[in-house]
């Protein structure tokens, strides 16, 4: 009798253990590097934290080394963001988010002739963006990771000061999930 009731303890508690075991995609931090961003001449570096199986909190940075040389008229941003994710794996699969976007732009140019070849430029404009986006997200068991992700919004302070009112964001970037 003792020895089947310490076999079922034993196999009780086994279970519980088995249970306990934790999925091994359940990792709470990324870093990320956007592959895209040097052909614009640009850096962009991601970190992401899960809060649980479906969402997550994000800060982007994003610089361009010479705007110049792209036409671009973007000289930095930080862009915080919030993910929600539908796949089955832990926080992967396709993902929808809202991103916040403080950005440093050129200012608008000001023409001072009739066929625009003579103008002055403002100086740079620090601006504030909200918008949406969506994506796709692959982790393997070890924890390297690829991203898919578009983004759009518009600039909702300081949009007059700078030659357009909308911002984007994409990427394919690759990173590390521990």
């Amino acid at each position: 009798m003792k020895k089947i009731l310490f076999l079922i303890i034993l196999s009780t508690f086994y279970s519980v253990n088995a249970q306990n075991e934790t999925d091994p995609y359940q990792k709470n931090n990324e870093i990320k590097l956007n592959a895209l961003a040097p052909l614009w001449q640009s850096f962009q570096l991601s970190y992401e934290r899960h809060l649980n199986h479906n969402s997550s909190l994000g800060l982007s940075f994003y610089y361009v080394f010479d705007n110049t040389k792209n036409e671009k008229d973007l000289n930095y941003s930080i862009s915080p963001y919030y993910r929600r994710y539908f796949g089955k794996k832990y926080a992967s699969g396709w993902f929808v988010e809202g991103f916040g976007m403080l950005a440093s732009t050129d200012g608008k140019k000001i023409y001072t002739s009739e066929d625009h070849s003579i103008y002055t430029e403002n100086p740079d404009v620090i601006n504030f963006a909200l918008g949406a986006g969506g994506g796709w997200k692959w982790v393997s068991k070890s924890g390297f990771l690829f991203e898919a992700n578009v983004g759009y919004g518009g600039i909702l302070i300081n949009a007059k000061k700078t030659d357009h009112t909308i911002v984007a964001k994409f990427g394919l970037s690759a990173g590390y999930r521990f």
